[in-house]
């Protein structure tokens, strides 16, 4: 008996926003408006806690941390993204299209562990303050800042090495602006129940877990902070947590409804369109215009930057 076992298909059409025709040139300059608002903004926090002795220390090294992730992150997908807006050919190839997803649900679960992670120095700053600086030397924060790559990258290495197993025959179209899981896995001819558990199992490992983990670190801070006697020392604890809170609700909300739900559906990529581009353009701000000690270290590197000679 022949053998069906096989691929035919070579690339894939993604729709992206396809539909929304005369809304193309806006959702471009919006979209494009973003990336370089996250580039930017993600650059100079970079630069600000390398440059400024104010910032080196272990909150703000996870946050540079963070913000390398960030770029990498929304480079992955709107620079594709910006490319199927304005130009009638939306496809891209077979392997390219398996590492953008391999790439982009890495980066997203180191994502989601090192927004754990940070939660966890802040949960040690405020429960154990005369010891915090011990615990979190430098080589120990080294070490912890690289457990979410190690994680991320080798819990997305399943679903994606069963996905591009399955044998893709027939229809190419995918109604997303990237190649992602589910929009690519409904499109197998075989059964996709293994890479659909695998993808479940990757969510509430990289998604659910770090989520659990996060909000039960926040319960332990609250009920410290509760304890505080004075108002003044309870605005200071919660202070240093209000901003990485907004980053989890922002990315974990979005990510959750996608994600813990594999199969799919057509509103998925307008939910993407949150953690993949909101998000990232708005965590510069978050960072800097909540934090008192960002605030001050950009206006002196304002006034250093003015003060060079031109």
């Amino acid at each position: 008996m022949k053998d069906t076992n096989h691929t035919e298909i070579n690339e894939f059409l993604l729709l992206g926003f396809s539909k929304f025709y005369k809304f193309q040139n806006v959702l471009y300059c919006l979209i494009l408006l973003a990336y370089i608002t996250c580039i930017f903004g993600n650059i100079v926090i970079i630069i600000l806690v390398r440059i400024e002795a104010s910032l080196h220390s272990p909150m703000y090294f996870f946050i540079s941390i963070f913000a390398v992730l960030e770029i990498m992150f929304i480079s992955v997908s709107v620079p594709n993204l910006l490319a199927i807006l304005v130009h009638s050919k939306k496809t891209i190839i077979f392997v390219g299209c398996f590492a953008q997803m391999y790439a982009f649900n890495a980066l997203g679960e180191t994502e989601c562990f090192l927004l754990a992670l940070m939660v966890f120095d802040r949960y040690l700053a405020v429960n154990n303050p005369l010891r915090y600086s011990i615990i979190m030397n430098s080589a120990f924060c080294l070490k912890l800042a690289v457990l979410p790559w190690l994680g991320g990258f080798f819990v997305s290495f399943f679903p994606t090495c069963l996905t591009i197993l399955l044998d893709f025959c027939g229809p190419n179209i995918i109604d997303h602006f990237f190649c992602d899981l589910a929009p690519v896995q409904n499109l197998a001819c075989s059964s996709f129940f293994y890479s659909g558990v695998a993808t479940v199992l990757a969510a509430v490992i990289s998604v659910v877990l770090p989520f659990i983990s996060i909000v039960t670190l926040y319960i332990c801070i609250i009920i410290t902070v509760l304890k505080i006697k004075t108002k003044e020392g309870k605005r200071k604890a919660f202070s240093t947590c209000s901003s990485h809170l907004i980053v989890v609700c922002l990315f974990y909300g979005s990510a959750i409804i996608v994600y813990i739900r594999p199969q799919g559906s057509h509103y998925d990529k307008f939910i993407a369109l949150m953690y993949t581009v909101v998000t990232p353009a708005l965590n510069p701000f978050i960072y800097t215009l909540r934090n008192s000690e960002v605030k001050q270290a950009l206006k002196k590197f304002i006034r250093r930057f003015k003060q060079c000679p031109t």
